[in-house]
């Protein structure tokens, strides 16, 4: 589905697994090329240790940069599916304040993509997530390894693979 960046804003704050754990979209920006998301910590994402549980910072991290792919190519007329395919989390530190993390796509990397889906039909690679608490403290990093199959015309479109 192609929204506006303002659309998908509001549906990911009110998106049940999100929005219970507190993970609040701050904005997409422009063409889908980046966002900022803040994770408030909360009585209902808080463990045994006083710090964010870390399956919520790992839930955090998820989705964005599969949608923003998702998004930045299916405004350029790709029709794809794109997920996450496997990641990495290294927990730094404790999360005992709120953690916040921007990520950005290049137009490179939407080039990069583009040619290797109109080629090969399918793209892979890695990217980066660094989150930070509210003093600016290194608390997590992860790598996103991202899926983008291109899906032809005749394709259907509810079958994974």
């Amino acid at each position: 589905m192609v929204v506006s960046e303002k659309v998908l804003k509001w549906a990911m704050r009110l998106y049940p697994p999100l929005f219970v754990q507190r993970i609040w979209v701050q904005k997409f920006e422009k063409g889908f090329m980046g966002v900022s998301v803040k994770v408030s910590k909360s009585i209902f994402n808080k463990n045994f240790n006083n710090s964010i549980f870390g399956g919520t910072i790992f839930s955090a991290a998820d989705p964005f940069y599969a949608l923003l792919f998702h998004q930045a190519l299916r405004h350029r007329g790709y029709t794809v599916r794109v997920w996450l395919k496997s990641a990495e989390i290294q927990y730094l530190k404790p999360g005992r304040t709120n953690l916040y993390f921007k990520i950005n796509i290049t137009e490179e990397d939407i080039k990069e993509a583009e040619e290797i889906l109109n080629t090969v039909g399918k793209f892979v690679k890695a990217y980066p997530v660094e989150m930070y608490d509210k003093d600016g403290l290194h608390c997590v990093s992860i790598i996103n390894e991202v899926y983008i199959r291109n899906l032809y015309a005749g394709e259907n479109k509810t079958i994974a693979y």
